[in-house]
């Protein structure tokens, strides 16, 4: 690595098979297609990864030019504090703002939440996702999953309360969340809310679409209610209070760990509980997140447990135990 102080910016689209398939609502997929942003100088180089959502309009082609438009502005000297007015929220600003804390890390000879004086990560359990099926097939799934003590359950709308009943069935310990990916409607929201609440699901994520969620705030909801279409930075949270008990924080939204931090923040002083959530995507992804996690009650950071293989110095997953990053990864 040739050393210099101009600061350089490098980025690049990977892609990795995903273990099986992963299937919501809007549909399967069987890899995970990422843009890795790194940063280097005087011989050291941050990195952060990213993933390009559709639901967002986002694609991994854009996704990369964007990252590559701000080589300029790096070689400048771009700090991750001005990046968050020069970029847009989304998935290229996370991997450019990832990979600026993780330089500064190594430049100062700090862990990252150190850098950023946030409390050190510890270990958490994280939930493990069982993908969108026929009851019989997310029951089969499920069994193999009974022994994690957090399962992420996948919905799609007609049927919901047939599958959750049957994993139900064959996870009988373990805690359960409820991803329904905005799938659900006015008229089988109430049924399925019940139908969640029979089977003792602690969390029902974003059950109506994102800008028709008004019921929500007009039903008393038997179990806590969680947004992650619905919200996106600290500037969408206060709209929401009535309408969600939770929300979903994903550095993919945020644009990054700096306005995902500043989020939870403001999300607890809302009174909100927070969710700490992922892509499908590697460890390079997760381990940012990592420096959310003291501050929620849901981790769902279980992206590499879905893909055939993570990338080197990947974080340790203990069956559901998720441990912090090591530097040579991330941070």
């Amino acid at each position: 690595m040739t050393s210099s102080k101009v600061p350089a910016l490098a980025a690049r689209i990977e892609r990795f098979p995903i273990a099986g398939n992963f299937t919501i609502s809007r549909g399967a997929k069987t890899e995970a297609v990422t843009v890795v942003a790194e940063v280097s100088r005087d011989g050291l180089t941050g990195r952060g990864e990213c993933v390009p959502y559709p639901r967002y309009g986002e694609t991994p082609k854009a996704t990369l030019a964007a990252v590559q438009a701000m080589q300029e502005a790096v070689a400048r000297g771009l700090t991750r504090q001005a990046l968050q007015a020069a970029m847009p929220p989304g998935a290229a600003r996370n991997a450019l703002d990832c990979a600026l804390i993780d330089l500064e890390a190594k430049a100062a000879g700090l862990r990252a939440w150190s850098l950023l004086d946030r409390p050190a990560p510890g270990e958490r359990t994280t939930a493990y996702t069982i993908s969108l099926g026929t009851p019989e097939a997310m029951a089969a799934a499920t069994a193999k999953a009974a022994h994690r003590p957090l399962l992420k359950i996948k919905l799609g709308g007609d049927g919901d309360g047939e599958r959750i009943a049957a994993v139900r069935s064959a996870a009988p310990e373990s805690e359960l969340i409820v991803d329904a990916n905005e799938a659900w409607t006015e008229a089988n929201l109430e049924h399925n809310l019940a139908a969640c609440d029979a089977a003792g699901v602690t969390l029902v994520e974003q059950p109506l679409p994102a800008g028709r969620d008004d019921a929500l705030a007009r039903i008393k909801r038997p179990l806590a209610v969680c947004a992650d279409e619905s919200v996106h930075d600290r500037n969408s949270l206060a709209p929401l209070r009535e309408r969600y008990d939770a929300v979903n924080i994903k550095l993919d939204k945020t644009g990054g760990l700096t306005e995902a931090l500043a989020m939870a923040d403001a999300a607890q002083a809302l009174g909100f509980e927070i969710m700490i959530g992922c892509m499908v995507a590697t460890s390079l992804s997760m381990a940012p997140a990592m420096l959310v996690t003291p501050q929620a009650r849901f981790v769902d950071l279980d992206g590499p447990l879905l893909l055939e293989h993570d990338r080197e110095y990947g974080l340790r997953y203990d069956d559901s135990l998720i441990y912090p990053p090591d530097s040579s990864l991330w941070g």
